[in-house]
This record gives structure tokens, C-alpha cells and sequence, in this order.
């Protein structure tokens, strides 16, 4: 895997999480501690976050980690 393409999937894993939480992009920004540009551009595969941002986003969704990998 490539990767953009690695980067495209995870992106589309954390809106889907989101979205099946019932998140909008503010309030899961606002829970991660993370800004809404950061989170938008992370589900559109500008941003390449690092683990201390992906350990955020999930502990505000309440998954564990590898869920975000789950592609």
C-alpha cells in the first residue's frame, strides 16, 4: 500500500467513526483537543496526523487505537 493511499483510507476510517458516533467535525475536535481545520483535513487526506494526534481522536471517539486502522 501506498502512502496516500494508506493516509486516504485512515482519513475515511476516522469520518466513518465519526459519523457512527453522531459527531459532527466541531464536537469531535472539541473532544480530541485537536483544531477543526487539523481533524477536516486529516478526513480529506491533506494532513498526516501522528500518533499522539490518532491516540486524541481515539479516546474522544472511544475505540482503541488499532480501530482507526481497521481498512
Amino acid at each position: 500500500m501506498l502512502e496516500e493511499e494508506f493516509y486516504a483510507k485512515l482519513g475515511k476510517r476516522v469520518k466513518y467513526l465519526r459519523e457512527k458516533k453522531h459527531y459532527t467535525q466541531e464536537k469531535l475536535a472539541e473532544k480530541s483537543s485537536i483544531s477543526l481545520d487539523y481533524l477536516g483535513k486529516i478526513e480529506v487526506c491533506i494532513n498526516k496526523p501522528g500518533i499522539k494526534a490518532l491516540l486524541k481522536i481515539s479516546n474522544a471517539l472511544d475505540v482503541h487505537i488499532k480501530e482507526l486502522f481497521n481498512f
